[in-house]
């Protein structure tokens, strides 16, 4: 029997109907207005092994709008990736492999994890740029072992989001013509029609940006999708948005309806809609011939197959070059990184400079990325104030794709997400560079990148009130706990250049987003003797004769004060143990005896310095201790004169240790 385009794109329908009824839950409208739309990428232009969701040279395919999950879920089950009926039957269920929002390293086939509208499309293009920028470097005649596109479907809402302006106007920027959007157009929000609130024009907007424009075509139009994909593969110095206008929960009694968009159909809606499209009435019933028709197993491990044939011959013809690019692939850093951060460190004991923690981690960067090919770098519009351009740093050029260093112009949050599709797409290990108060605008990028475990590094400076002139929007509070709070996100705050060298190498080795909170001011050199257990996240860095009578604990710019009262209180016949935690996260990590010998259990008096929001440091000081923070916003003033007046001066670290002293 000849299965039908419309029968295939129907069998994902009923999977969706199916499984959302079944789970009482999800997004039903979208995966039934974008089926048309999934079975002419998926089954006619999609280049992917279902065998090897990792396959390296593979198509990445990002939705955007990942409410319309059971859209994916039923295209990875359809094509034959490990998802079988029981996991489309567990939707939405308990330690299922298919949750409300696909979720990269948890479902097999996912490549990033969407939801938040915006991000996703944003992402793309950083996998977009990875791929050019990988085949600039490695690809040679004959052998284009970096050849692959990256798909997205979109909606309504991930337009509306600015981080989409952010990241697609660098897209047209970069002319990343290996990237194609399908915008599913019907019209329809959450709140309704969107015509109230959404009425620019899409395609001038996208043409402006430098993008290729095609439609708009019928999203539901096999034939109209098959010419539309194949103008838009067509163009490879422009990266393409096809407009597809569908409609939202089609074939249901509920489409172009926003009933159709977050809630199940109902059981007599779902079993009329099934019967309208041809699909059998029992649940979770997909005919052979159309799982068949589907499969992509053979077709993907031919591909695959071919791939590793012309590798081969590569790393026969060019195995300096394939050496490195396997190894990049792979996520593995190249050998010699801990000597050269060996050599920092001895550097910075030797030299016992007073530097501001940005200008110690620029000259960390200026030897890591010689040393590391795969560090790509970048900044948010301030590059020579955060140190993340290096003498060996080349801004990328959209020409060529050469370089190492992104200039993304005023955009963090695109920034962040940009960053997340390079890390996802694999062979590089992206850093970019902000000042700390602007982490607001990237934290919902940090988010997901701890939420998929991926490793980027976030250079953010001027990370105190120590601004100063500057003001308090730009003097960062509550920044710094919130980045702590992030489950998975490991936060260094670092107090010299010692301390600096091992954030940045912890960073690399880090499964994870690392942030590098860093002083705009200089900060003196603390003698530590070169101290393995700085790497612990927190450690002992000036101790007392027998047991402290109260330990001072500190971060950052805020260690030297500490150093400099315990001094002062040592001549008053006061034991005083001062600890330095560059790391809560890596600190907490630590075996209970190493954590209690650093913080004895009986030692209750206890001080914690730190100029950000004081609530966090009471899990370390406990009922009995105290905190010297900030729990209101800077002024606008030298950075010396708010240090007086917020009291960070040692003087008064000696006084309000005094005093918790005499209330124990």
């Amino acid at each position: 029997m000849t299965v039908t385009r419309s029968q295939c794109a129907n069998a994902i329908r009923g999977l969706a109907i199916d499984a959302i009824e079944k789970a009482k839950s999800g997004h039903p409208g979208a995966p039934l207005g974008m089926a048309d739309m999934a079975e002419a990428l998926w089954r006619h232009c999609f280049k992917h092994n279902p065998a090897n969701p990792k396959w390296f040279n593979r198509d990445r395919f990002v939705l955007s709008n990942g409410h319309a999950s059971m859209l994916m879920y039923s295209l990875l089950y359809l094509t034959g990736y490990k998802l079988d009926i029981e996991d489309i039957k567990n939707f939405r269920q308990w330690n299922s492999l298919t949750p409300g929002h696909p979720e990269y390293g948890h479902t097999p086939g996912v490549d990033i994890t969407t939801g938040p509208l915006g991000s996703g499309i944003a992402s793309a293009v950083g996998m977009a740029l990875a791929e050019r920028m990988l085949a600039q470097k490695y690809n040679k005649p004959g052998y284009d072992i970096v050849d692959h596109m990256t798909y997205v479907f979109m909606g309504d809402g991930c337009l509306m989001e600015g981080v989409s302006h952010e990241a697609c106007s660098l897209a047209g920027v970069w002319k990343l013509g290996k990237l194609v959007a399908l915008y599913d157009s019907n019209g329809i929000s959450i709140d309704g029609k969107i015509s109230g609130w959404f009425t620019e024009d899409v395609a001038k907007r996208f043409e402006a940006y430098g993008w290729q424009v095609v439609g708009p075509i019928d999203g539901h139009d096999a034939a109209a999708l098959d010419r539309a994909l194949a103008e838009a593969r067509s163009d490879t110095e422009h990266p393409s948005l096809i407009i597809c206008h569908t409609h939202i929960g089609f074939g249901s009694a509920l489409a172009d309806s926003e009933k159709s968009h977050g809630s199940p159909l109902g059981a007599e809606n779902a079993s009329s809609a099934k019967e309208a499209l041809g699909l059998p009435a029992e649940p979770f019933s997909v005919p052979a011939e159309i799982l068949e028709a589907w499969n992509a197993t053979k077709q993907g491990q031919a591909w695959e197959d071919e791939w590793q044939t012309l590798l081969e011959g590569y790393k026969k013809e060019y195995p300096g070059l394939a050496k490195e690019f396997v190894r990049r692939i792979n996520g593995t850093l190249p050998v010699g990184v801990d000597t050269v951060v060996d050599n920092l460190v001895r550097k910075a004991c030797e030299a016992r400079e007073k530097l501001a923690t940005r200008v110690s981690s620029k000259n960390v960067l200026s030897e890591l990325v010689p040393a590391i090919p795969e560090l790509v770098g970048g900044s948010a519009d301030l590059s020579g104030s955060v140190g993340t351009k290096t003498a060996s740093s080349v801004i990328m050029n959209p020409d060529t794709y050469e370089g190492n260093y992104i200039c993304y112009g005023v955009r963090e949050f695109g920034m962040g997400c940009i960053m997340n599709g390079l890390a996802a797409h694999g062979g590089f290990i992206p850093y970019a560079g902000t000042f700390m108060v602007f982490s607001d605008y990237a934290k919902h990028a940090i988010r997901l990148a701890a939420l998929m475990k991926l490793r980027v590094c976030w250079v953010l400076t001027h990370d105190s009130y120590a601004v100063g002139e500057d003001g308090p929007t730009h003097q960062p509070i509550e920044q710094l706990n919130m980045l702590r709070s992030i489950p998975g996100c490991t936060v260094w705050r670092p107090c010299d250049a010692e301390e600096c060298a091992i954030a940045w190498q912890t960073a690399l080795a880090t499964q994870g987003p690392t942030c590098l909170s860093l002083s705009r001011q200089g900060l003196p050199y603390i003698d530590k003797g070169r101290n393995p257990a700085i790497a612990r996240g927190g450690y002992i860095v000036r101790d007392c004769q027998g047991k402290p009578d109260i330990i001072l604990l500190a971060t950052g710019s805020e260690v030297s004060l500490c150093v400099e009262a315990a001094e002062t209180l040592t001549a008053q016949n006061v034991r005083v143990r001062v600890v330095s935690m560059p790391s809560c996260e890596v600190f907490d990590a630590q075996d209970e005896a190493y954590k209690k010998a650093v913080l004895p259990d009986d030692v209750r008096a206890r001080l914690a310095v730190e100029a950000s929001w004081t609530g966090y440091w009471y899990r370390y000081v406990g009922l009995d201790g105290d905190v010297l923070g900030l729990d209101h916003f800077g002024a606008s003033a030298p950075g010396s004169e708010l240090a007086r007046h917020f009291g960070f001066t040692a003087d008064n670290v000696v006084a309000r240790a005094l005093a918790l002293l005499k209330k124990a």
